[in-house]
């Protein structure tokens, strides 16, 4: 990414920490996605649970490797570590009704992922260094647009409690996660 060292390393170090927590949630015990609703203890809500997690865990690891790697890792390693799972969560949500939002949610990301990676091999290869140059300006003006939405609900849904107040028990913690990785992606287009 094109933005100062320290804040790719912090970026890296926030992603990196949320995808962990994913990644350990999903192989302990997977909860349920933002948003989705609740088909109850069957093997559909363990399937979209295990699917959301294995998602939130590619996507915060793949930040945390984009924000320090940038430019350096060919633009296939980056399409198909990106480009297939967004293919599989579009498909999933034309033929799947449930969690169809959560899985589009995720193919938008992977998509977003696919063309960051592409749009800084491109500069990196035309040896060309300023931000400016860096992807379409309409479509990553369309995707700050949605992830700083995304960013705002996920922070309302994590402040918002029968109590009124900051809830990071089991159910705020992966509600945190989201928002953290919704907050990044933000600030990986912004220093496109």
């Amino acid at each position: 990414m094109h933005g100062p060292t320290l804040v790719n390393w912090l970026l890296a170090l926030l992603t990196a920490t949320a995808g962990g927590y994913c990644l350990t949630r999903l192989r302990h015990s997977p909860c349920t996605p933002a948003g989705a609703p609740d088909p109850g203890p069957g093997p559909a809500h363990r399937l979209l649970a295990r699917e959301s997690d294995a998602a939130e865990a590619l996507m915060g690891l793949g930040m945390a490797a984009m924000a320090v790697t940038g430019a350096t890792v060919p633009a296939g390693v980056w399409a198909g570590l990106f480009g297939l799972p967004a293919a599989a969560f579009l498909l999933a949500a034309l033929y799947a009704p449930t969690g169809r939002a959560h899985r589009l949610h995720h193919a938008v990301g992977a998509l977003a992922m696919t063309y960051m990676a592409l749009a800084m091999t491109a500069s990196a290869g035309g040896h060309h260094h300023h931000a400016a140059t860096l992807g379409t300006p309409l479509l990553t003006g369309a995707l700050l647009l949605y992830f700083g939405g995304y960013s705002l609900w996920a922070g309302a849904r994590l402040l918002r409690t029968p109590a009124g107040t900051l809830a990071l028990g089991t159910a705020g913690l992966p509600q945190a996660c989201r928002l953290t990785m919704g907050i990044g992606m933000f600030a990986m287009l912004l220093t496109m």
